[in-house]
Formats: C-alpha cells, sequence, structure tokens
C-alpha cells in the first residue's frame, strides 16, 4: 500500500509540472479578438487552413488569440508560437511590432513574422520555416 500512495504522489507531481503556464490577457480583447476571427484576411485564412486540426507537426493553433495586451494571428498555446501576418496594417509600425514582440518574449512567446505577400505566393517556404522551428525547438 505505501508503494501506491508514494507512485500517485510522483504521477501528481509530474501531472502539475507538465501543466503549461497560464499567459494572462486583457478580457476587453475577447470581442475585438472573436471580430477579428469573422473578418480574416485572405493570407490569415490560407495559412490557417494549413495549421489548423493538428496539421503542423500535431500541434494546435488558435486564430486571433488574446495575450496580454495584443491580439495574435495565430498562436500555439503547446509551443509557446505566435505566428504574425504583416499586411498593410503593419507597414510603418514597424517600431510599434518590435515593442509588441519584446513584451511577448517576456512572457516566453516565440513571435514568427511573415510578410502577407510572402505568404501569399510562397506558402510552402513559410509552412516549412515553422515546421523548422517547431523541429528545432521540440522533442517530439
Amino acid at each position: 500500500m505505501g508503494q501506491y500512495v508514494m507512485l500517485t504522489e510522483i504521477l501528481l507531481c509530474f501531472i502539475v509540472m507538465k501543466r503549461r503556464k497560464i499567459i494572462p490577457y486583457n478580457p476587453k480583447l475577447k470581442e475585438l479578438a472573436r471580430k477579428l476571427r469573422n473578418d480574416s484576411t485572405f493570407t490569415e485564412i490560407m495559412l490557417w487552413n494549413y495549421l489548423k486540426g493538428k496539421q503542423m507537426r500535431g500541434y494546435d493553433f488558435d486564430r486571433q488569440r488574446p495575450i496580454d495586451n495584443y491580439i495574435v494571428d495565430l498562436y500555439s498555446k503547446d509551443l509557446k508560437l505566435a505566428i504574425e501576418i504583416d499586411g498593410e496594417s503593419h507597414y510603418g509600425n514597424e517600431k510599434r511590432d518590435k515593442a509588441r514582440d519584446r513584451r511577448l518574449k517576456q512572457l516566453g512567446i516565440t513571435v514568427l513574422r511573415f510578410d502577407d505577400l510572402e505568404v501569399r505566393y510562397n506558402p510552402d517556404k513559410v509552412l516549412k520555416t515553422i515546421a523548422k522551428w517547431i523541429d528545432e525547438h521540440t522533442k517530439k
């Protein structure tokens, strides 16, 4: 009986250690994120179609995910990976994007950025870049 209790305690410790850290978000962004999901750009939908349903190395991605005071285009909780597609709204706002990336990095999130035109005209290269990042940063 004593061995059973010790084994149970070890398993519980392992489960608690495996839990992912909860990343805070501004609840006021939930409605905006929903609106952005409904008004997605062509390239966001295009890339989403390649990532949804755990198609990318078995990892789950969310669309228009609120994190802290930001909304990222695509996000994998398990990888702590945000994917941003930089279209017209990002042109001329590189300084803002860098500040945003710094904050996400402080939260332990890596940001991969792709230009809208790159996603549209060279999706294979984008997907290979994402797959390579996953392969280099996971033990799966």
